[in-house]
């Protein structure tokens, strides 16, 4: 997969439960420092008993891309994921992803997402599932710059 050349843009992740810390910190936090600029990512920490209702009266306007990572979603490859943000990035969307608590999220949150991602079959602890979705965010990013980071 050969990005387009869009440089990229901002990605909010909207996470159930407490902020980042150890070991899973440290795993987001290295990938987060090799993103090139303009591709950023903000975090958003909500209380998993809070994050269900916020996001059910959310304004799912279309300005932004939201991606739903939810087990019960479509399983794509990683050329597939970035071609994905390119796409976004170039409609001038900015990127929100959204990773659920403990009990995911409900049929009104997946049907308002523009893209329901499950990173595989397995069910994974938020910590595991945070590190995952930030080192895709970097492979995608080093995917639509012509990086050798992903190999095909």
């Amino acid at each position: 997969m050969v990005g387009s050349g869009i440089m990229g843009g901002m990605i909010k992740v909207i996470a159930g439960g407490k902020k980042n810390t150890g070991w899973v910190a440290e795993a987001c936090t290295e990938y987060e420092k090799r993103l090139r600029k303009p591709f950023d990512i903000a975090w958003n920490f909500m209380p998993e008993d809070k994050l269900d209702k916020y996001l059910s009266e959310w304004p799912f306007t279309g300005r932004d891309f939201v991606i739903c990572c939810d087990e019960r979603g479509e399983n794509i490859s990683s050329g597939e994921f970035s071609a994905k943000l390119d796409k976004a990035f170039a409609a001038s969307r900015e990127v929100v992803v959204l990773i659920g608590g403990a009990y995911g999220f409900n049929d009104i949150v997946r049907e308002k997402a523009d893209f329901v991602w499950s990173f595989s079959k397995l069910v994974y602890p938020h910590g595991i599932a945070r590190i995952v979705c930030t080192e895709q965010i970097y492979r995608a990013s080093q995917i639509i710059q012509n990086r050798p980071y992903h190999h095909e």
